[in-house]
């Protein structure tokens, strides 16, 4: 893909969920349920998937582990697979973490394992100032296409300045940014020096998994130099999506066709707080996120494409009561989960 595709088709939006850890009672990784996701996820749609991420474990990287190659490359391997059968346009995206030595170093994995851009967490920089994580980030961008992050602080992000964003924005291989930091006036933040950059060329991505709909149906407007700018998110990455993904598409794919009418079905607002409330019971806010990932392996458990919940670290578990929410949310929203569609595909992906 070349980089005038990639940023047009970041730019055409879509559905793209970072993709969990398939592990086995043991805490090994399943291969065959790790393929079985990516092509579960090509099947339902998507048009990337986001690899080595929050929802894949960061402890893939550690020594005692050693899984970030083995993880990048089944996943890029399995997606081209998928590919095969229905060929299409479709983004291949790593996470790169750590500070510059570390980051540069995944980076070049992600490069010479196919994936076409690197999501760059800044998570590590927890006392550097704005000037060394920027040049952090452009010498990222000098080995590969980039996504920038903006991570909610309750999960280890860190709050940036208007100037950080505003000097972000004109990174050269900058292809998208993924605004997740599940406040609104940071949100803001990021659209607001998007739109006086002047750029075209870059693509906003949802990552507030606690207001996804509402997100991707509003129309920011602001003024600039040159008059009023208004920008849409083009889409999602979002590890939400990684569950119930076929009927995200769907409902994806209504929100493009009601952004192109006059009135909105305020039904569509309705459909946001339940997506909302189901995000509730996969994210666990009520615990501090700490069920985050254990909810979005239960779901697939659930639907037999993983064979446990469990996590690398065992102390990630599922918080008391989770699961009963999560039983609770799939019953009253019926519309936006996709068992269905599994049901029907999984022995195929299971076996293909």
């Amino acid at each position: 893909m070349t980089m005038t595709d990639l940023r047009q088709h970041l730019l055409e939006g879509g559905v793209i969920p970072a993709l969990p850890l398939a592990l086995d009672s043991s805490r090994r990784l399943s291969p065959d349920h790790q393929r079985a996701i990516i092509r579960y996820y090509v099947a339902a749609g998507c048009s990337g998937i986001a690899a080595a991420v929050h929802s894949t474990q960061f402890a893939i990287r550690s020594p005692e582990h050693n899984l970030l190659r083995p993880v990048l490359e089944l996943a890029s391997e399995a997606i081209d697979e998928a590919l095969l059968r229905a060929p299409r346009n479709f983004v291949k995206i790593a996470g790169v973490c750590g500070h510059t030595n570390q980051a540069l170093e995944e980076a070049r994995l992600c490069r010479s394992l196919g994936y076409h851009a690197a999501l760059v967490s800044m998570a590590a920089w927890k006392t550097g100032s704005e000037a060394e994580i920027l040049d952090h980030c452009r010498r990222v961008a000098e080995i590969i296409p980039i996504i920038g992050f903006q991570l909610q602080t309750a999960v280890g992000g860190r709050e940036f300045s208007v100037s950080f964003w505003e000097q972000f924005v004109r990174i050269d291989n900058l292809v998208a940014i993924k605004v997740a930091p599940f406040n609104r006036f940071q949100t803001l933040d990021v659209v607001r020096a998007l739109a006086g950059s002047g750029r075209t060329d870059v693509a906003l991505y949802t990552g507030n998994d606690d207001n996804i709909v509402v997100d991707l149906l509003t129309p920011f407007s602001f003024g600039t130099g040159d008059g009023a700018r208004r920008l849409w998110f083009s889409g999602g990455l979002l590890g939400h999506w990684g569950v119930w993904t076929h009927a995200a598409v769907a409902l994806f794919q209504r929100i493009m066709k009601e952004r192109g009418l006059s009135a909105l079905d305020p039904s569509l607002l309705t459909t946001a707080a339940q997506v909302t409330d189901m995000n509730a019971a996969l994210f666990d806010p009520a615990h501090g996120f700490s069920g985050c990932i254990p909810g979005i392996l239960e779901v697939l458990r659930r639907q037999g494409l993983v064979p446990t919940n469990l996590c690398l670290d065992p102390s990630e578990v599922l918080s008391p009561g989770q699961a009963e929410e999560l039983d609770r949310v799939c019953a009253a929203y019926p519309h936006l989960t996709d068992d269905g569609f599994i049901a029907e595909h999984l022995a195929s992906w299971r076996s293909g």
